[in-house]
C-alpha cells in the first residue's frame, strides 16, 4: 500500500486557497442522482456541492455500467458542524488512549474527521458517496458507510486487504468512474471524494485549491 497522506498532514494546510466563487447549488434540483436522507439537516445544507464537483459526479455515474446509480450521502457541512465532529471524535480517542499526545490524536482523528480548518466538506468540495442498484439498494462496498476505522477494524481504508471479492469489485468500479471525472479519494475512507479542495490540489498536484470554506449554502464564499 502506498503512503496515506492524511488530512493533518502540514503539506494539506500549506495549500493556496485561490476561491473561485463557484455557488453551492442543490443536488436533488433537476437532477439523476439518487439523494439518501440518513445525513439530512434542517437547513438542507447536507444536499449541496459546488457546481464543479456535481458536473463531476454527473459525468461519473453516466460512465456506470447500466443499471448501477451514484447513491449521494452527504456533501457541503457548515463548519461548524465539522468542528463537532471533529472534536467528537478526537475526545473518543482521548478517552481510549490517555497515553496519546495532542498530536497524536489529532493526527489519529484526521483519518476519519477533517481537521475543520481544512475540511473539504466544508468547502462544498467533497461528496460521501456509494453505489447503488436501479432500485436505490446500496452494494456491498466491504462496510457500511462512515464505519470509523475502529469499529471497521481498519476496512473502511479503501485499499483495505480484509474486504470480500465482490466489495472490492464494487470499490473498483466506483473508483474508476470518480477518478476518470476528476475526483480524488481520501484513502481511509472508501466513500470520501473531493474535487477543487485542499486534498485535492496537494494529490494532483495543482498550484491551488479552487474553493476555501463556506459558512452556509445561502451564502458562497468569494
Amino acid at each position: 500500500m502506498s503512503e496515506i497522506v492524511l488530512m493533518s498532514d502540514p503539506r494539506v494546510a500549506a495549500i493556496p486557497v485561490r476561491e473561485c466563487g463557484e455557488l453551492l447549488v442543490d443536488v436533488r434540483r433537476g437532477g439523476p442522482l439518487l439523494v439518501d436522507t440518513r445525513k439530512q439537516d434542517p437547513a438542507d445544507a447536507f444536499a449541496h456541492l459546488r457546481e464543479g464537483v456535481l458536473e463531476r459526479l454527473l459525468k461519473a455515474q453516466a460512465t456506470l455500467p447500466r443499471g448501477l446509480r451514484l447513491l449521494f450521502v452527504e456533501g457541503y457541512r457548515p463548519p461548524s458542524l465539522q468542528r463537532t465532529y471533529f472534536e467528537e471524535y478526537a475526545g473518543r480517542l482521548r478517552a481510549d488512549h490517555a497515553d496519546w499526545s495532542e498530536e497524536r490524536i489529532r493526527s489519529a482523528a484526521s483519518r476519519y474527521v477533517s481537521p475543520p480548518e481544512i475540511a473539504p466538506h466544508s468547502a462544498g468540495a467533497a461528496v460521501d458517496l456509494t453505489l447503488a442498484d436501479a432500485d436505490g439498494r446500496e452494494l456491498d462496498l466491504g462496510t457500511r458507510m462512515n464505519a470509523d476505522p475502529e469499529e471497521s477494524e481498519g476496512a473502511c481504508y479503501t485499499d483495505a486487504a480484509d474486504i470480500g471479492a465482490e466489495a472490492r469489485a464494487n470499490r473498483k468500479l466506483l473508483g474508476s468512474a470518480l477518478t476518470a471525472a476528476g475526483l480524488v479519494n481520501y484513502p481511509t475512507e472508501w466513500w470520501h471524494w473531493s474535487f477543487g479542495d485542499r486534498y485535492w490540489a496537494l494529490m494532483t498536484g495543482a498550484a491551488a485549491a479552487r474553493y476555501g470554506p463556506v459558512e452556509s449554502p445561502a451564502a458562497p464564499h468569494d
